[in-house]
Formats: C-alpha cells, structure tokens, sequence
C-alpha cells in the first residue's frame, strides 16, 4: 500500500484547500474529485486506498478536498467554476505540478475539461471517468436531466446527508449495519446538508460544452454502459465533441463503486492510456504546440464617438486623452488578473483566464474612464485564441469585437458562453436576444451585464 502524505493546505485567494499525495515517481497525477470528499479519511477507506494504489503505481498522486467539503475551508465563497478553476491552479502550484495526468471523475469532470482547456502547457493528458459536460436537457442536448428530476435528486440526496444513505445514490456498495455507520460518518464530515444542496445546485448547471472543441491535449473518456447516475449518452457525448480522444465503454450498471477491485476495469484503461500509446485507439491529436492555443475570454472595449470628441477637442488634447484612457484601462484590467494585449486605436483589447473576471473588469472599465468625459461599449466572448509573441488571433477575438459593435453606450454585451460559464456567481444578465454578428456565421444569442 502505497504511502499518503500529511494533509496540506494551498492557498486561493482567502480559502485554504486542503490536499494530500501518494505514490512517487516522475509522473504527476492531479485528482479531481466528485461532488464532496474528505482527504484526511480517504486514506482510511478501502476501495479508495486500492484505487489509489492504482493510480500511485502511475506516478505522484495529488488529490484534494474542493471548497466547502471536507477539510478545505467550508466557505463555497460565489462558488463559480472559475474560483474552483482557482483552487485546482492553487493546489497543482503548491503541490509543484507543473505539468500532468488530470483526471475528474464525475462532477469533477467540468472543471477537468476547462483546467485542460485553458491550461494546456499544464495538462499533458486528461482522463473523464464517468461525467459528462452538461447534466440538464436544453432543446440541442435531449440526453440531460429534466429539472424536477434535479430537484427531486437534490432534495432525495439532502435531506438523507448524514445518516449513510446518502453516498449509495452515488456508489455501488456493502448494505450492512458497518458501512452505514462509516458512511454516515464520512458523509458527515464531508459536507453538511445545506452545502450538499447547493454544490449539487450548482453542478447541476453546469454546462462547458462550448469548451470541448477547444481541447487539444490526448483525452480518454471512460464510461460505464449502464451507468444510473450519467447516462451513458452524455460520456458519448463528450468523446464525440472532443477531437481525437479514446472512448472506453465498460460493462456494468453501477457510476463508481465502493467494492475494493470492482473498478479495476476503469484504472487498467487509464494505465494503458496515460502509460502506453495514447493515440493509439482514438483519431489524431493535432499536430503542433496545443499551449499556442487555449480557451480564453476575449474583451474588446471601444470608445463611442471616438471621432466626435476628436474633432471636438483637437489632436494634441485628444491624444492627451487617449492616454489617460488606455493607463486608466490597462490598470483596471490588470486588477482583474487580465493581460492587456495591445490598444486599438480606439480601445483596447484584453484577455483573461476567467469569464466572471472579464465582466467585472469591463463594468469597472466603463466606471472608471467616465471621469474623463468618455463612454465605452464592450464585447466579452470566451473561446479558443491563437497566441502570437505580440497579439491573440482566432474566432473568439472577432465576435468580441462584433458584440462590441452591437452594444449601446456604456453596455457590456456577452455571449451566451460567457453566461453559461458564469452560472454560480452573482452577476446578472439581461436577454438581447438573438442577433447576426458581421462575418461570423449564424444567429448568436447575446446578453447585457446588468450593474
């Protein structure tokens, strides 16, 4: 049995996460878990030191407690993927990863995709076991959950935490008197009912697969066929939509088990995966430097009537303005952990790693340049850029610019991406509509940021 570290804490913003490692060697391994856990008793369960002990004979296992579970602090803060983006950097930075296996299993398989996504230099292969990239159904995705299912899941799941009947909606395991009373005992010491709800709330609506086909790191997707808790559809689903990645069905009817050895089907197709060829059963990983593109969230600001105050003002008070606009603009995206990429005569386009940071930065942007008698329009887009030594290029930075065009003075206009990606914080949106965005093709649905 492979050794675990003491429990350890990384530090994202003003929560601790607490994390642990097993196994060595020079392979790096970053557990994302499900829903809830507890680092300080996983080493106490059975089935979890087997599968540990699965993964630690790949390399170094790192895996963590998410915020508001376990021994992380219980604060779920806003509670945003991009935070839990956040904390997963924070525990990779801290535990010295600096480039690895990621692998999410079931709720953690979001997170999973976007980590992979935006950090690509950081991820040399990701393995999805048993998730999905949205839960509920939507008019183009009939394969998710209705949402008096998700209410009556949610509230089943709650209302029974802490009593050891919770868990086995969620795994396959021993229905004897010993293991309710661990259960119960974990479950308790894992979350408490009030967090139960809103985790689950809040994965629920979750939805990243406008993220999949910016993917380009070697992916196995790996999945039971009759799978109770993710239907079996959604991890197709996934395999599909990701370019290039391994699809592993395996036989059973249960989401993950809690019978030592039961799962060893899952671990022997990650071993041959992360250890052997990776491209071997899937297409093509495309050829080239995946860290040259990434998902990112593309602002582009600009100045309405720029021409107006021009003319109005004269070239060297104009210029005299211009400056003050942009150190006023960088400053402010700078402050939100944006990088600004460069100005455009009239505005300034900048990119960031979270969708949330963007918005609030452009609110901000628009607060702090009216002192100079200046208004802006904005367009936030997140998707897949081109990162050159000077500039961005790609599909996202266009539809920013055009969502800029089509905003009112003073508005940030998003997409509906950016709103998706969002879901959990307390930003606010309001419906424009469908609208035709100059040389990108179909309809967009789009948003305004409200405050």
């Amino acid at each position: 049995m492979a050794v675990h570290s003491d429990t350890r804490y990384a530090q994202s913003g003003d929560l601790s996460i607490a994390y642990r490692e097993v196994g060595a060697g020079q392979r790096d391994i970053l557990f994302i878990p499900g829903f809830v856990s507890n680092v300080d008793l996983m080493s106490e369960v059975p089935w979890i030191v087997h599968n540990m002990d699965r993964l630690a004979a790949l390399g170094r296992v790192v895996y963590f407690d998410k915020r508001g579970t376990g021994v992380s602090d219980r604060s779920l803060g806003a509670g945003t993927t991009e935070d839990r983006m956040d904390d997963l950097r924070a525990v990779a930075d801290a535990s010295g990863i600096e480039r690895g296996t990621v692998i999410g299993l079931s709720e953690g398989g979001p997170l999973a995709v976007l980590y992979a996504a935006t950090y690509p230099d950081r991820v040399a292969n990701l393995v999805l076991w048993g998730t999905m990239a949205r839960s509920l159904e939507a008019p183009d995705y009939p394969i998710g959950i209705s949402p008096e299912v998700r209410d009556g899941f949610i509230e089943v799941v709650s209302s029974r935490w802490g009593t050891g009947k919770a868990l086995p909606l969620f795994l396959d395991m021993p229905d004897d008197a010993a293991t309710r009373r661990w259960t119960a005992r974990y479950e308790r010491q894992s979350a408490s009912p009030s967090d139960v709800r809103a985790i689950l709330g809040h994965n629920v609506e979750l939805d990243v697969r406008s993220v999949l086909d910016v993917i380009r790191v070697p992916t196995l997707v790996v999945h039971r066929a009759g799978d109770p808790l993710v239907d079996v559809a959604r991890a197709r689903y996934l395999a599909d939509h990701i370019e290039g990645a391994r699809y592993v069905e395996l036989p059973g009817d249960w989401h993950v088990s809690g019978y030592v050895g039961r799962d060893d089907d899952v671990f022997d197709a990650i071993a041959q995966f992360v250890a052997g060829d990776p491209t071997a059963a899937g297409d093509p990983i495309p050829a080239g430097d995946p860290a040259e593109r990434v998902l990112a969230t593309v602002l582009l600001t600009d100045i309405v009537d720029s021409t107006v105050h021009a003319v109005a003002m004269g070239d060297r008070q104009w210029r005299a303005v211009l400056e003050q606009h942009d150190a006023v603009v960088r400053r402010t995206i700078e402050d939100h952990r944006g990088v600004v990429v460069k100005q455009t005569g009239d505005g300034v386009l900048g990119t960031f790693d979270g969708p949330g940071r963007a918005v609030r930065a452009a609110r901000a942007v628009r607060d702090a340049v009216a002192p100079l008698g200046l208004q802006v329009r904005a367009g936030i887009h997140t998707g897949e850029i081109e990162r050159r030594p000077d500039d961005v290029a790609g599909i996202a930075v266009h539809i920013a610019a055009r969502l800029a065009a089509t905003a009112d003075p003073g508005e940030v206009r998003v997409s509906s991406t950016v709103k998706d990606l969002v879901v959990g914080s307390d930003l606010a949106f309001d419906d424009r509509g469908q609208v035709e965005l100059k040389g990108v093709p179909g309809e967009w649905r789009v948003f305004a940021a409200m405050g």
